[in-house]
C-alpha cells in the first residue's frame, strides 16, 4: 500500500477556499428612510458588502458614475430583498434609496449605536414613508491566497435573490442568505452574534459560487488548482512555501512525470513551476513583512533562503521593489 502522502489533498480547490478567513470584519444594520444616500469610502484592501432585507438599494459610483457590473449593462446596479452585492476592491461607492438625496460619508459623519465590536445599528434618512434595512459589512481577507482570488473579483458581483439553483453550492447560498434577511428582519437577543456569523458564512459562499462559471477561474493559478493532477501540488506550495520544492518533487506529488508535470503546470498557469514557486513565496513574503516584528531575515528564513542577500534579489525581481521598502513605508504611516 502507497504511504499517504503529506502534500496530497482531495479537494485543493476548497482547501483554498478553507483560506478564506475574515479579518477586521464589521457589520451594521442600517435602517433607512427616504430619502436617503450614503457615500461608501474607499477601504484599501477591503471588500464592501450589502445584503437588502427589505426595500430598495441602488449601487453608483461616486459623481453619477456606474458600477461597471456585467448584470447591469452599465446602468446603476438596483437590488430587492434578498440581493446580495459585494464590492471587493475597496472601492467608493455610493448607496441610495429609490429617492434622490445628498449622500453623506458613512464613517465620518454619522453616528452608530454599537452592539458589539463587530455589528452596529446605523439609523439615516428623511421622514418619507418608504425605508429599506440592508445588513452592510467591510471585510478583510487574512491569508495570502484570498487576497489573491479577490483580486480577480468583478468591481461588482451581485447575486439575485430567486436566481436559479443551478446546483447544491447555489442553492446553499440562497439559503444561507434567507437566513440572514429572517435573522435580520426584525432584532432579536443574540441576533448580532447569529447575522455576523451568517454573513461571514455568505461573502466565502458567494466568492464560491462565482468560481463556478467565472471566466477568470478557467486560467492560472485557480485553474490549476481545479485541474484533478495539478491542484495538489499548488495547494502543497500555498500550504508549505517553504519546502525545498523542485519540479521533480512537485511531479510526485501530482504523480506525474517531471517532463509531463512541467509541460502541463506551463500550459495552464502560465509560467514555470518553479517561477511560479518563487512568485508565491515573494507574494508571502510582502505580506509577512507588513509585521513590524518580523525581519527581512527572520522572513526570508521562514521561506526557505538560507542567505538574505538571496531572498532580497527574488524579492525585488518578484515585486519591483526591496523588501526593506514595505518596513520604510509602514513607519512612516
Amino acid at each position: 500500500m502507497r504511504a499517504a502522502d503529506p502534500f496530497h489533498t482531495p479537494d485543493p480547490l476548497g482547501e483554498a477556499l478553507h483560506f478564506f478567513r475574515l479579518d477586521g470584519a464589521f457589520y451594521c444594520r442600517s435602517e433607512l428612510t427616504e430619502p436617503w444616500a450614503l457615500t461608501m469610502p474607499v477601504w484599501e484592501g477591503c471588500l464592501c458588502v450589502h445584503l437588502v432585507v427589505s426595500g430598495v438599494l441602488r449601487l453608483t459610483e461616486p459623481g453619477g458614475g456606474n458600477p461597471r457590473d456585467v448584470e447591469s449593462g452599465g446602468d446603476a446596479l438596483t437590488l430587492g430583498p434578498g440581493d446580495l452585492a459585494l464590492v471587493p476592491h475597496g472601492r467608493s461607492h455610493v448607496i441610495t434609496g429609490a429617492r434622490t438625496a445628498t449622500s453623506a460619508p458613512v464613517v465620518t459623519d454619522l453616528p452608530h449605536d454599537y452592539l458589539s465590536d463587530r455589528y452596529a445599528i446605523l439609523r439615516h434618512g428623511g421622514d418619507g414613508p418608504e425605508s429599506t434595512v440592508v445588513v452592510c459589512a467591510v471585510v478583510r481577507f487574512d491569508h495570502p491566497s484570498a487576497r489573491l482570488l479577490t483580486a480577480l473579483l468583478p468591481p461588482v458581483l451581485h447575486i439575485r435573490a430567486g436566481t436559479e439553483r443551478r446546483n447544491e453550492r447555489s442553492s446553499l447560498l440562497a439559503e444561507l442568505i434567507r437566513l440572514v434577511v429572517d435573522e435580520a428582519g426584525e432584532l432579536r437577543p443574540g441576533g448580532e452574534a447569529v447575522i455576523t456569523r451568517l454573513s461571514d458564512v455568505v461573502v466565502i459562499h458567494a466568492i464560491r459560487s462565482w468560481l463556478d462559471d467565472a471566466p477568470a477561474a478557467q486560467t492560472g493559478w485557480l485553474a490549476a488548482l481545479a485541474d484533478p493532477q495539478l491542484g495538489s501540488a499548488v495547494a502543497a506550495v500555498h500550504r508549505e512555501p517553504a519546502a525545498p520544492w523542485t519540479v521533480e518533487r512537485m511531479a510526485g506529488v501530482c504523480a506525474m512525470s517531471r517532463s509531463t508535470f512541467a509541460a502541463r503546470f506551463t500550459a495552464v498557469v502560465g509560467e514555470p513551476a518553479m517561477q511560479y514557486v518563487t512568485r508565491w513565496r515573494m507574494y508571502v513574503a510582502a505580506d509577512r513583512l507588513r509585521d513590524l516584528n518580523a525581519s527581512v531575515a527572520s522572513v526570508a528564513g521562514e521561506l526557505g533562503y538560507s542567505s538574505e542577500a538571496a531572498f532580497s534579489r527574488a524579492f525585488r525581481r518578484i515585486n519591483g521593489f526591496p523588501p526593506g521598502q514595505i518596513r520604510r513605508e509602514l513607519r512612516a504611516v
